[in-house]
């Protein structure tokens, strides 16, 4: 079988015209558990040709993942029809102002790691076991989920481009609960398999889950310890809200205006920085931008906002992409940063951003997250799986799940303390193509956290 560049290569023969194609082999591995028993096992392996054409500006595109000739061809084919058939019933060219040049080349990474692709069970099969142990422990039941995969992937355009990048990653998500249905949460995100601690995430789950009778919060605001699950959950929303380049052009972002003045907190630095420590880090983009750092929130001041092609086409003035297209040609949603990282501050943990709250809530994570208004970075859901009542600066009795709607540039505006080491948030359980990506974000106090149900 060839190699994936090997397969882009051949596919991008079969296209007339401008064009791309994108090769993405996964090989993965799923081990699903529940009541302290394994309930499933999936392995994949599979590779999927893309092929993208442009024509006078419009796009089309077609997959398959047949490699023979014949199915390439008539895949070509399928995407030369739709970009024709879009410029055909447009009144002029389209918004694609074409491929972008191979770069010089791209910086290695360390995303990928050599155990984690052999895409072995034995690790995933200790790590249920060890969640087993503890959950028995603690006269607990345990359900959730484990997984490793390997993506390998290798884009060639008619514009010169040849790029080729490997990543892995693994996830573990852990929750632990009693007969009475409380449960306690806990998941790790990482590019080694060898970094996911199994035994440690059980029992910070088992430690959310209390004897007291959780109590009932009335509606209101109240000052806020947001664990940095509950923080990263946040930021994923804000990165496609605010600093989404196509929506900023189309003056829909939530930073319309906004760039250059201060939208939060001093203490607040947000980049998108793809070969920090902990992140999931890739050598490039969708159209083989290379990936690199970016300032978006500098000391609370808005920075900038992130482009594939198209949208810096759009924004004009000079505008070029940043590296973020999310699919071959550019997400008709526009582009989103990947590797969003908010830097920590000086609190040891969340006992001592709990501290100075005299009556309050600590929130383990977020739920349901839904956007009531995008420009204001408006949303809504529910905090799950380990809520408690802070009291006289402890974080005391449990309470039952509340439903909040929030802004999130509001949180980050009235943050008075972040935790001193950030940690890697995702969500790591994929359908569809496997996309390993996260938020690194540590936990953090803020004022006047609007509960409302």
């Amino acid at each position: 079988m060839n190699g994936p560049l090997e397969l882009s290569e051949r596919a991008l023969a079969f296209l007339q015209g401008e064009g791309q194609a994108t090769v993405t082999r996964e090989r993965s591995l799923l081990l699903r558990y529940a009541s302290s028993a394994p309930t499933q096992a999936t392995e994949l392996d599979d590779t999927s040709i893309h092929l993208l054409s442009l024509r006078n500006g419009h796009v089309g595109a077609a997959t398959t993942n047949v490699s023979t000739d014949e199915a390439l061809r008539n895949a070509a084919r399928r995407a030369m029809a739709a970009a024709e058939a879009a410029a055909r019933a447009a009144a002029g060219p389209g918004d694609h102002p074409g491929l972008p040049a191979p770069p010089e080349g791209y910086r290695a990474h360390d995303g990928y790691d050599p155990v984690t692709a052999r895409i072995d069970p034995a690790p995933g099969g200790a790590a249920l076991q060890a969640a087993f142990d503890v959950a028995a422990e603690h006269g607990l039941e345990a359900f959730g989920a484990w997984t490793s995969g390997a993506v390998e992937t290798a884009l060639t355009s008619t514009a010169g481009m040849h790029a080729v990048d490997r990543v892995t990653d693994a996830y573990l998500k852990t929750i632990l609960r009693d007969a009475r249905g409380r449960t306690g949460w806990d998941a790790q995100s990482a590019a080694k398999v060898g970094d996911l601690d199994a035994t440690a995430g059980a029992r910070r789950a088992a430690a959310k889950v209390t004897p007291e009778e959780p109590t009932v919060l009335p509606p209101g605001e109240y000052p806020v310890v947001l664990d940095a699950d509950a923080v990263g959950g946040l930021l994923e929303f804000l990165g496609s809200l605010a600093f989404n380049g196509q929506a900023h052009a189309e003056g829909r972002g939530a930073l319309e205006g906004r760039l250059g003045t201060r939208v939060a907190a001093p203490a607040i630095n947000l980049s998108d920085s793809p070969r920090y420590a902990r992140t999931l880090p890739r050598a490039f983009d969708f159209e083989g931008v290379p990936k690199a750092p970016i300032p978006l929130i500098q000391d609370g001041v808005a920075h900038r906002v992130v482009h594939d092609t198209r949208s810096a086409a759009l924004a004009g003035g000079g505008a070029r992409s940043t590296g973020h297209a999310i699919t071959p040609g550019g997400d008709h949603h526009g582009p989103t940063p990947t590797n969003l990282v908010l830097v920590g501050g000086g609190a040891a943990d969340v006992a001592e951003l709990a501290a100075p709250v005299e009556r309050g809530i600590y929130v383990t994570r977020l739920w349901y997250l839904n956007v009531v208004h995008p420009q204001q970075t408006l949303l809504t859901g529910t905090t799950r799986d380990g809520t408690f009542l802070i009291e006289d600066g402890r974080i005391a009795r449990p309470l039952r799940d509340v439903r909040f709607t929030d802004s999130v540039l509001r949180l980050l505006e009235t943050t008075e303390a972040l935790s001193a080491t950030p940690r890697l948030t995702s969500e790591g359980e994929y359908y569809g193509r496997r996309f390993a990506w996260g938020t690194v974000a540590p936990a953090l106090r803020a004022q006047g956290f609007r509960v409302t149900g």
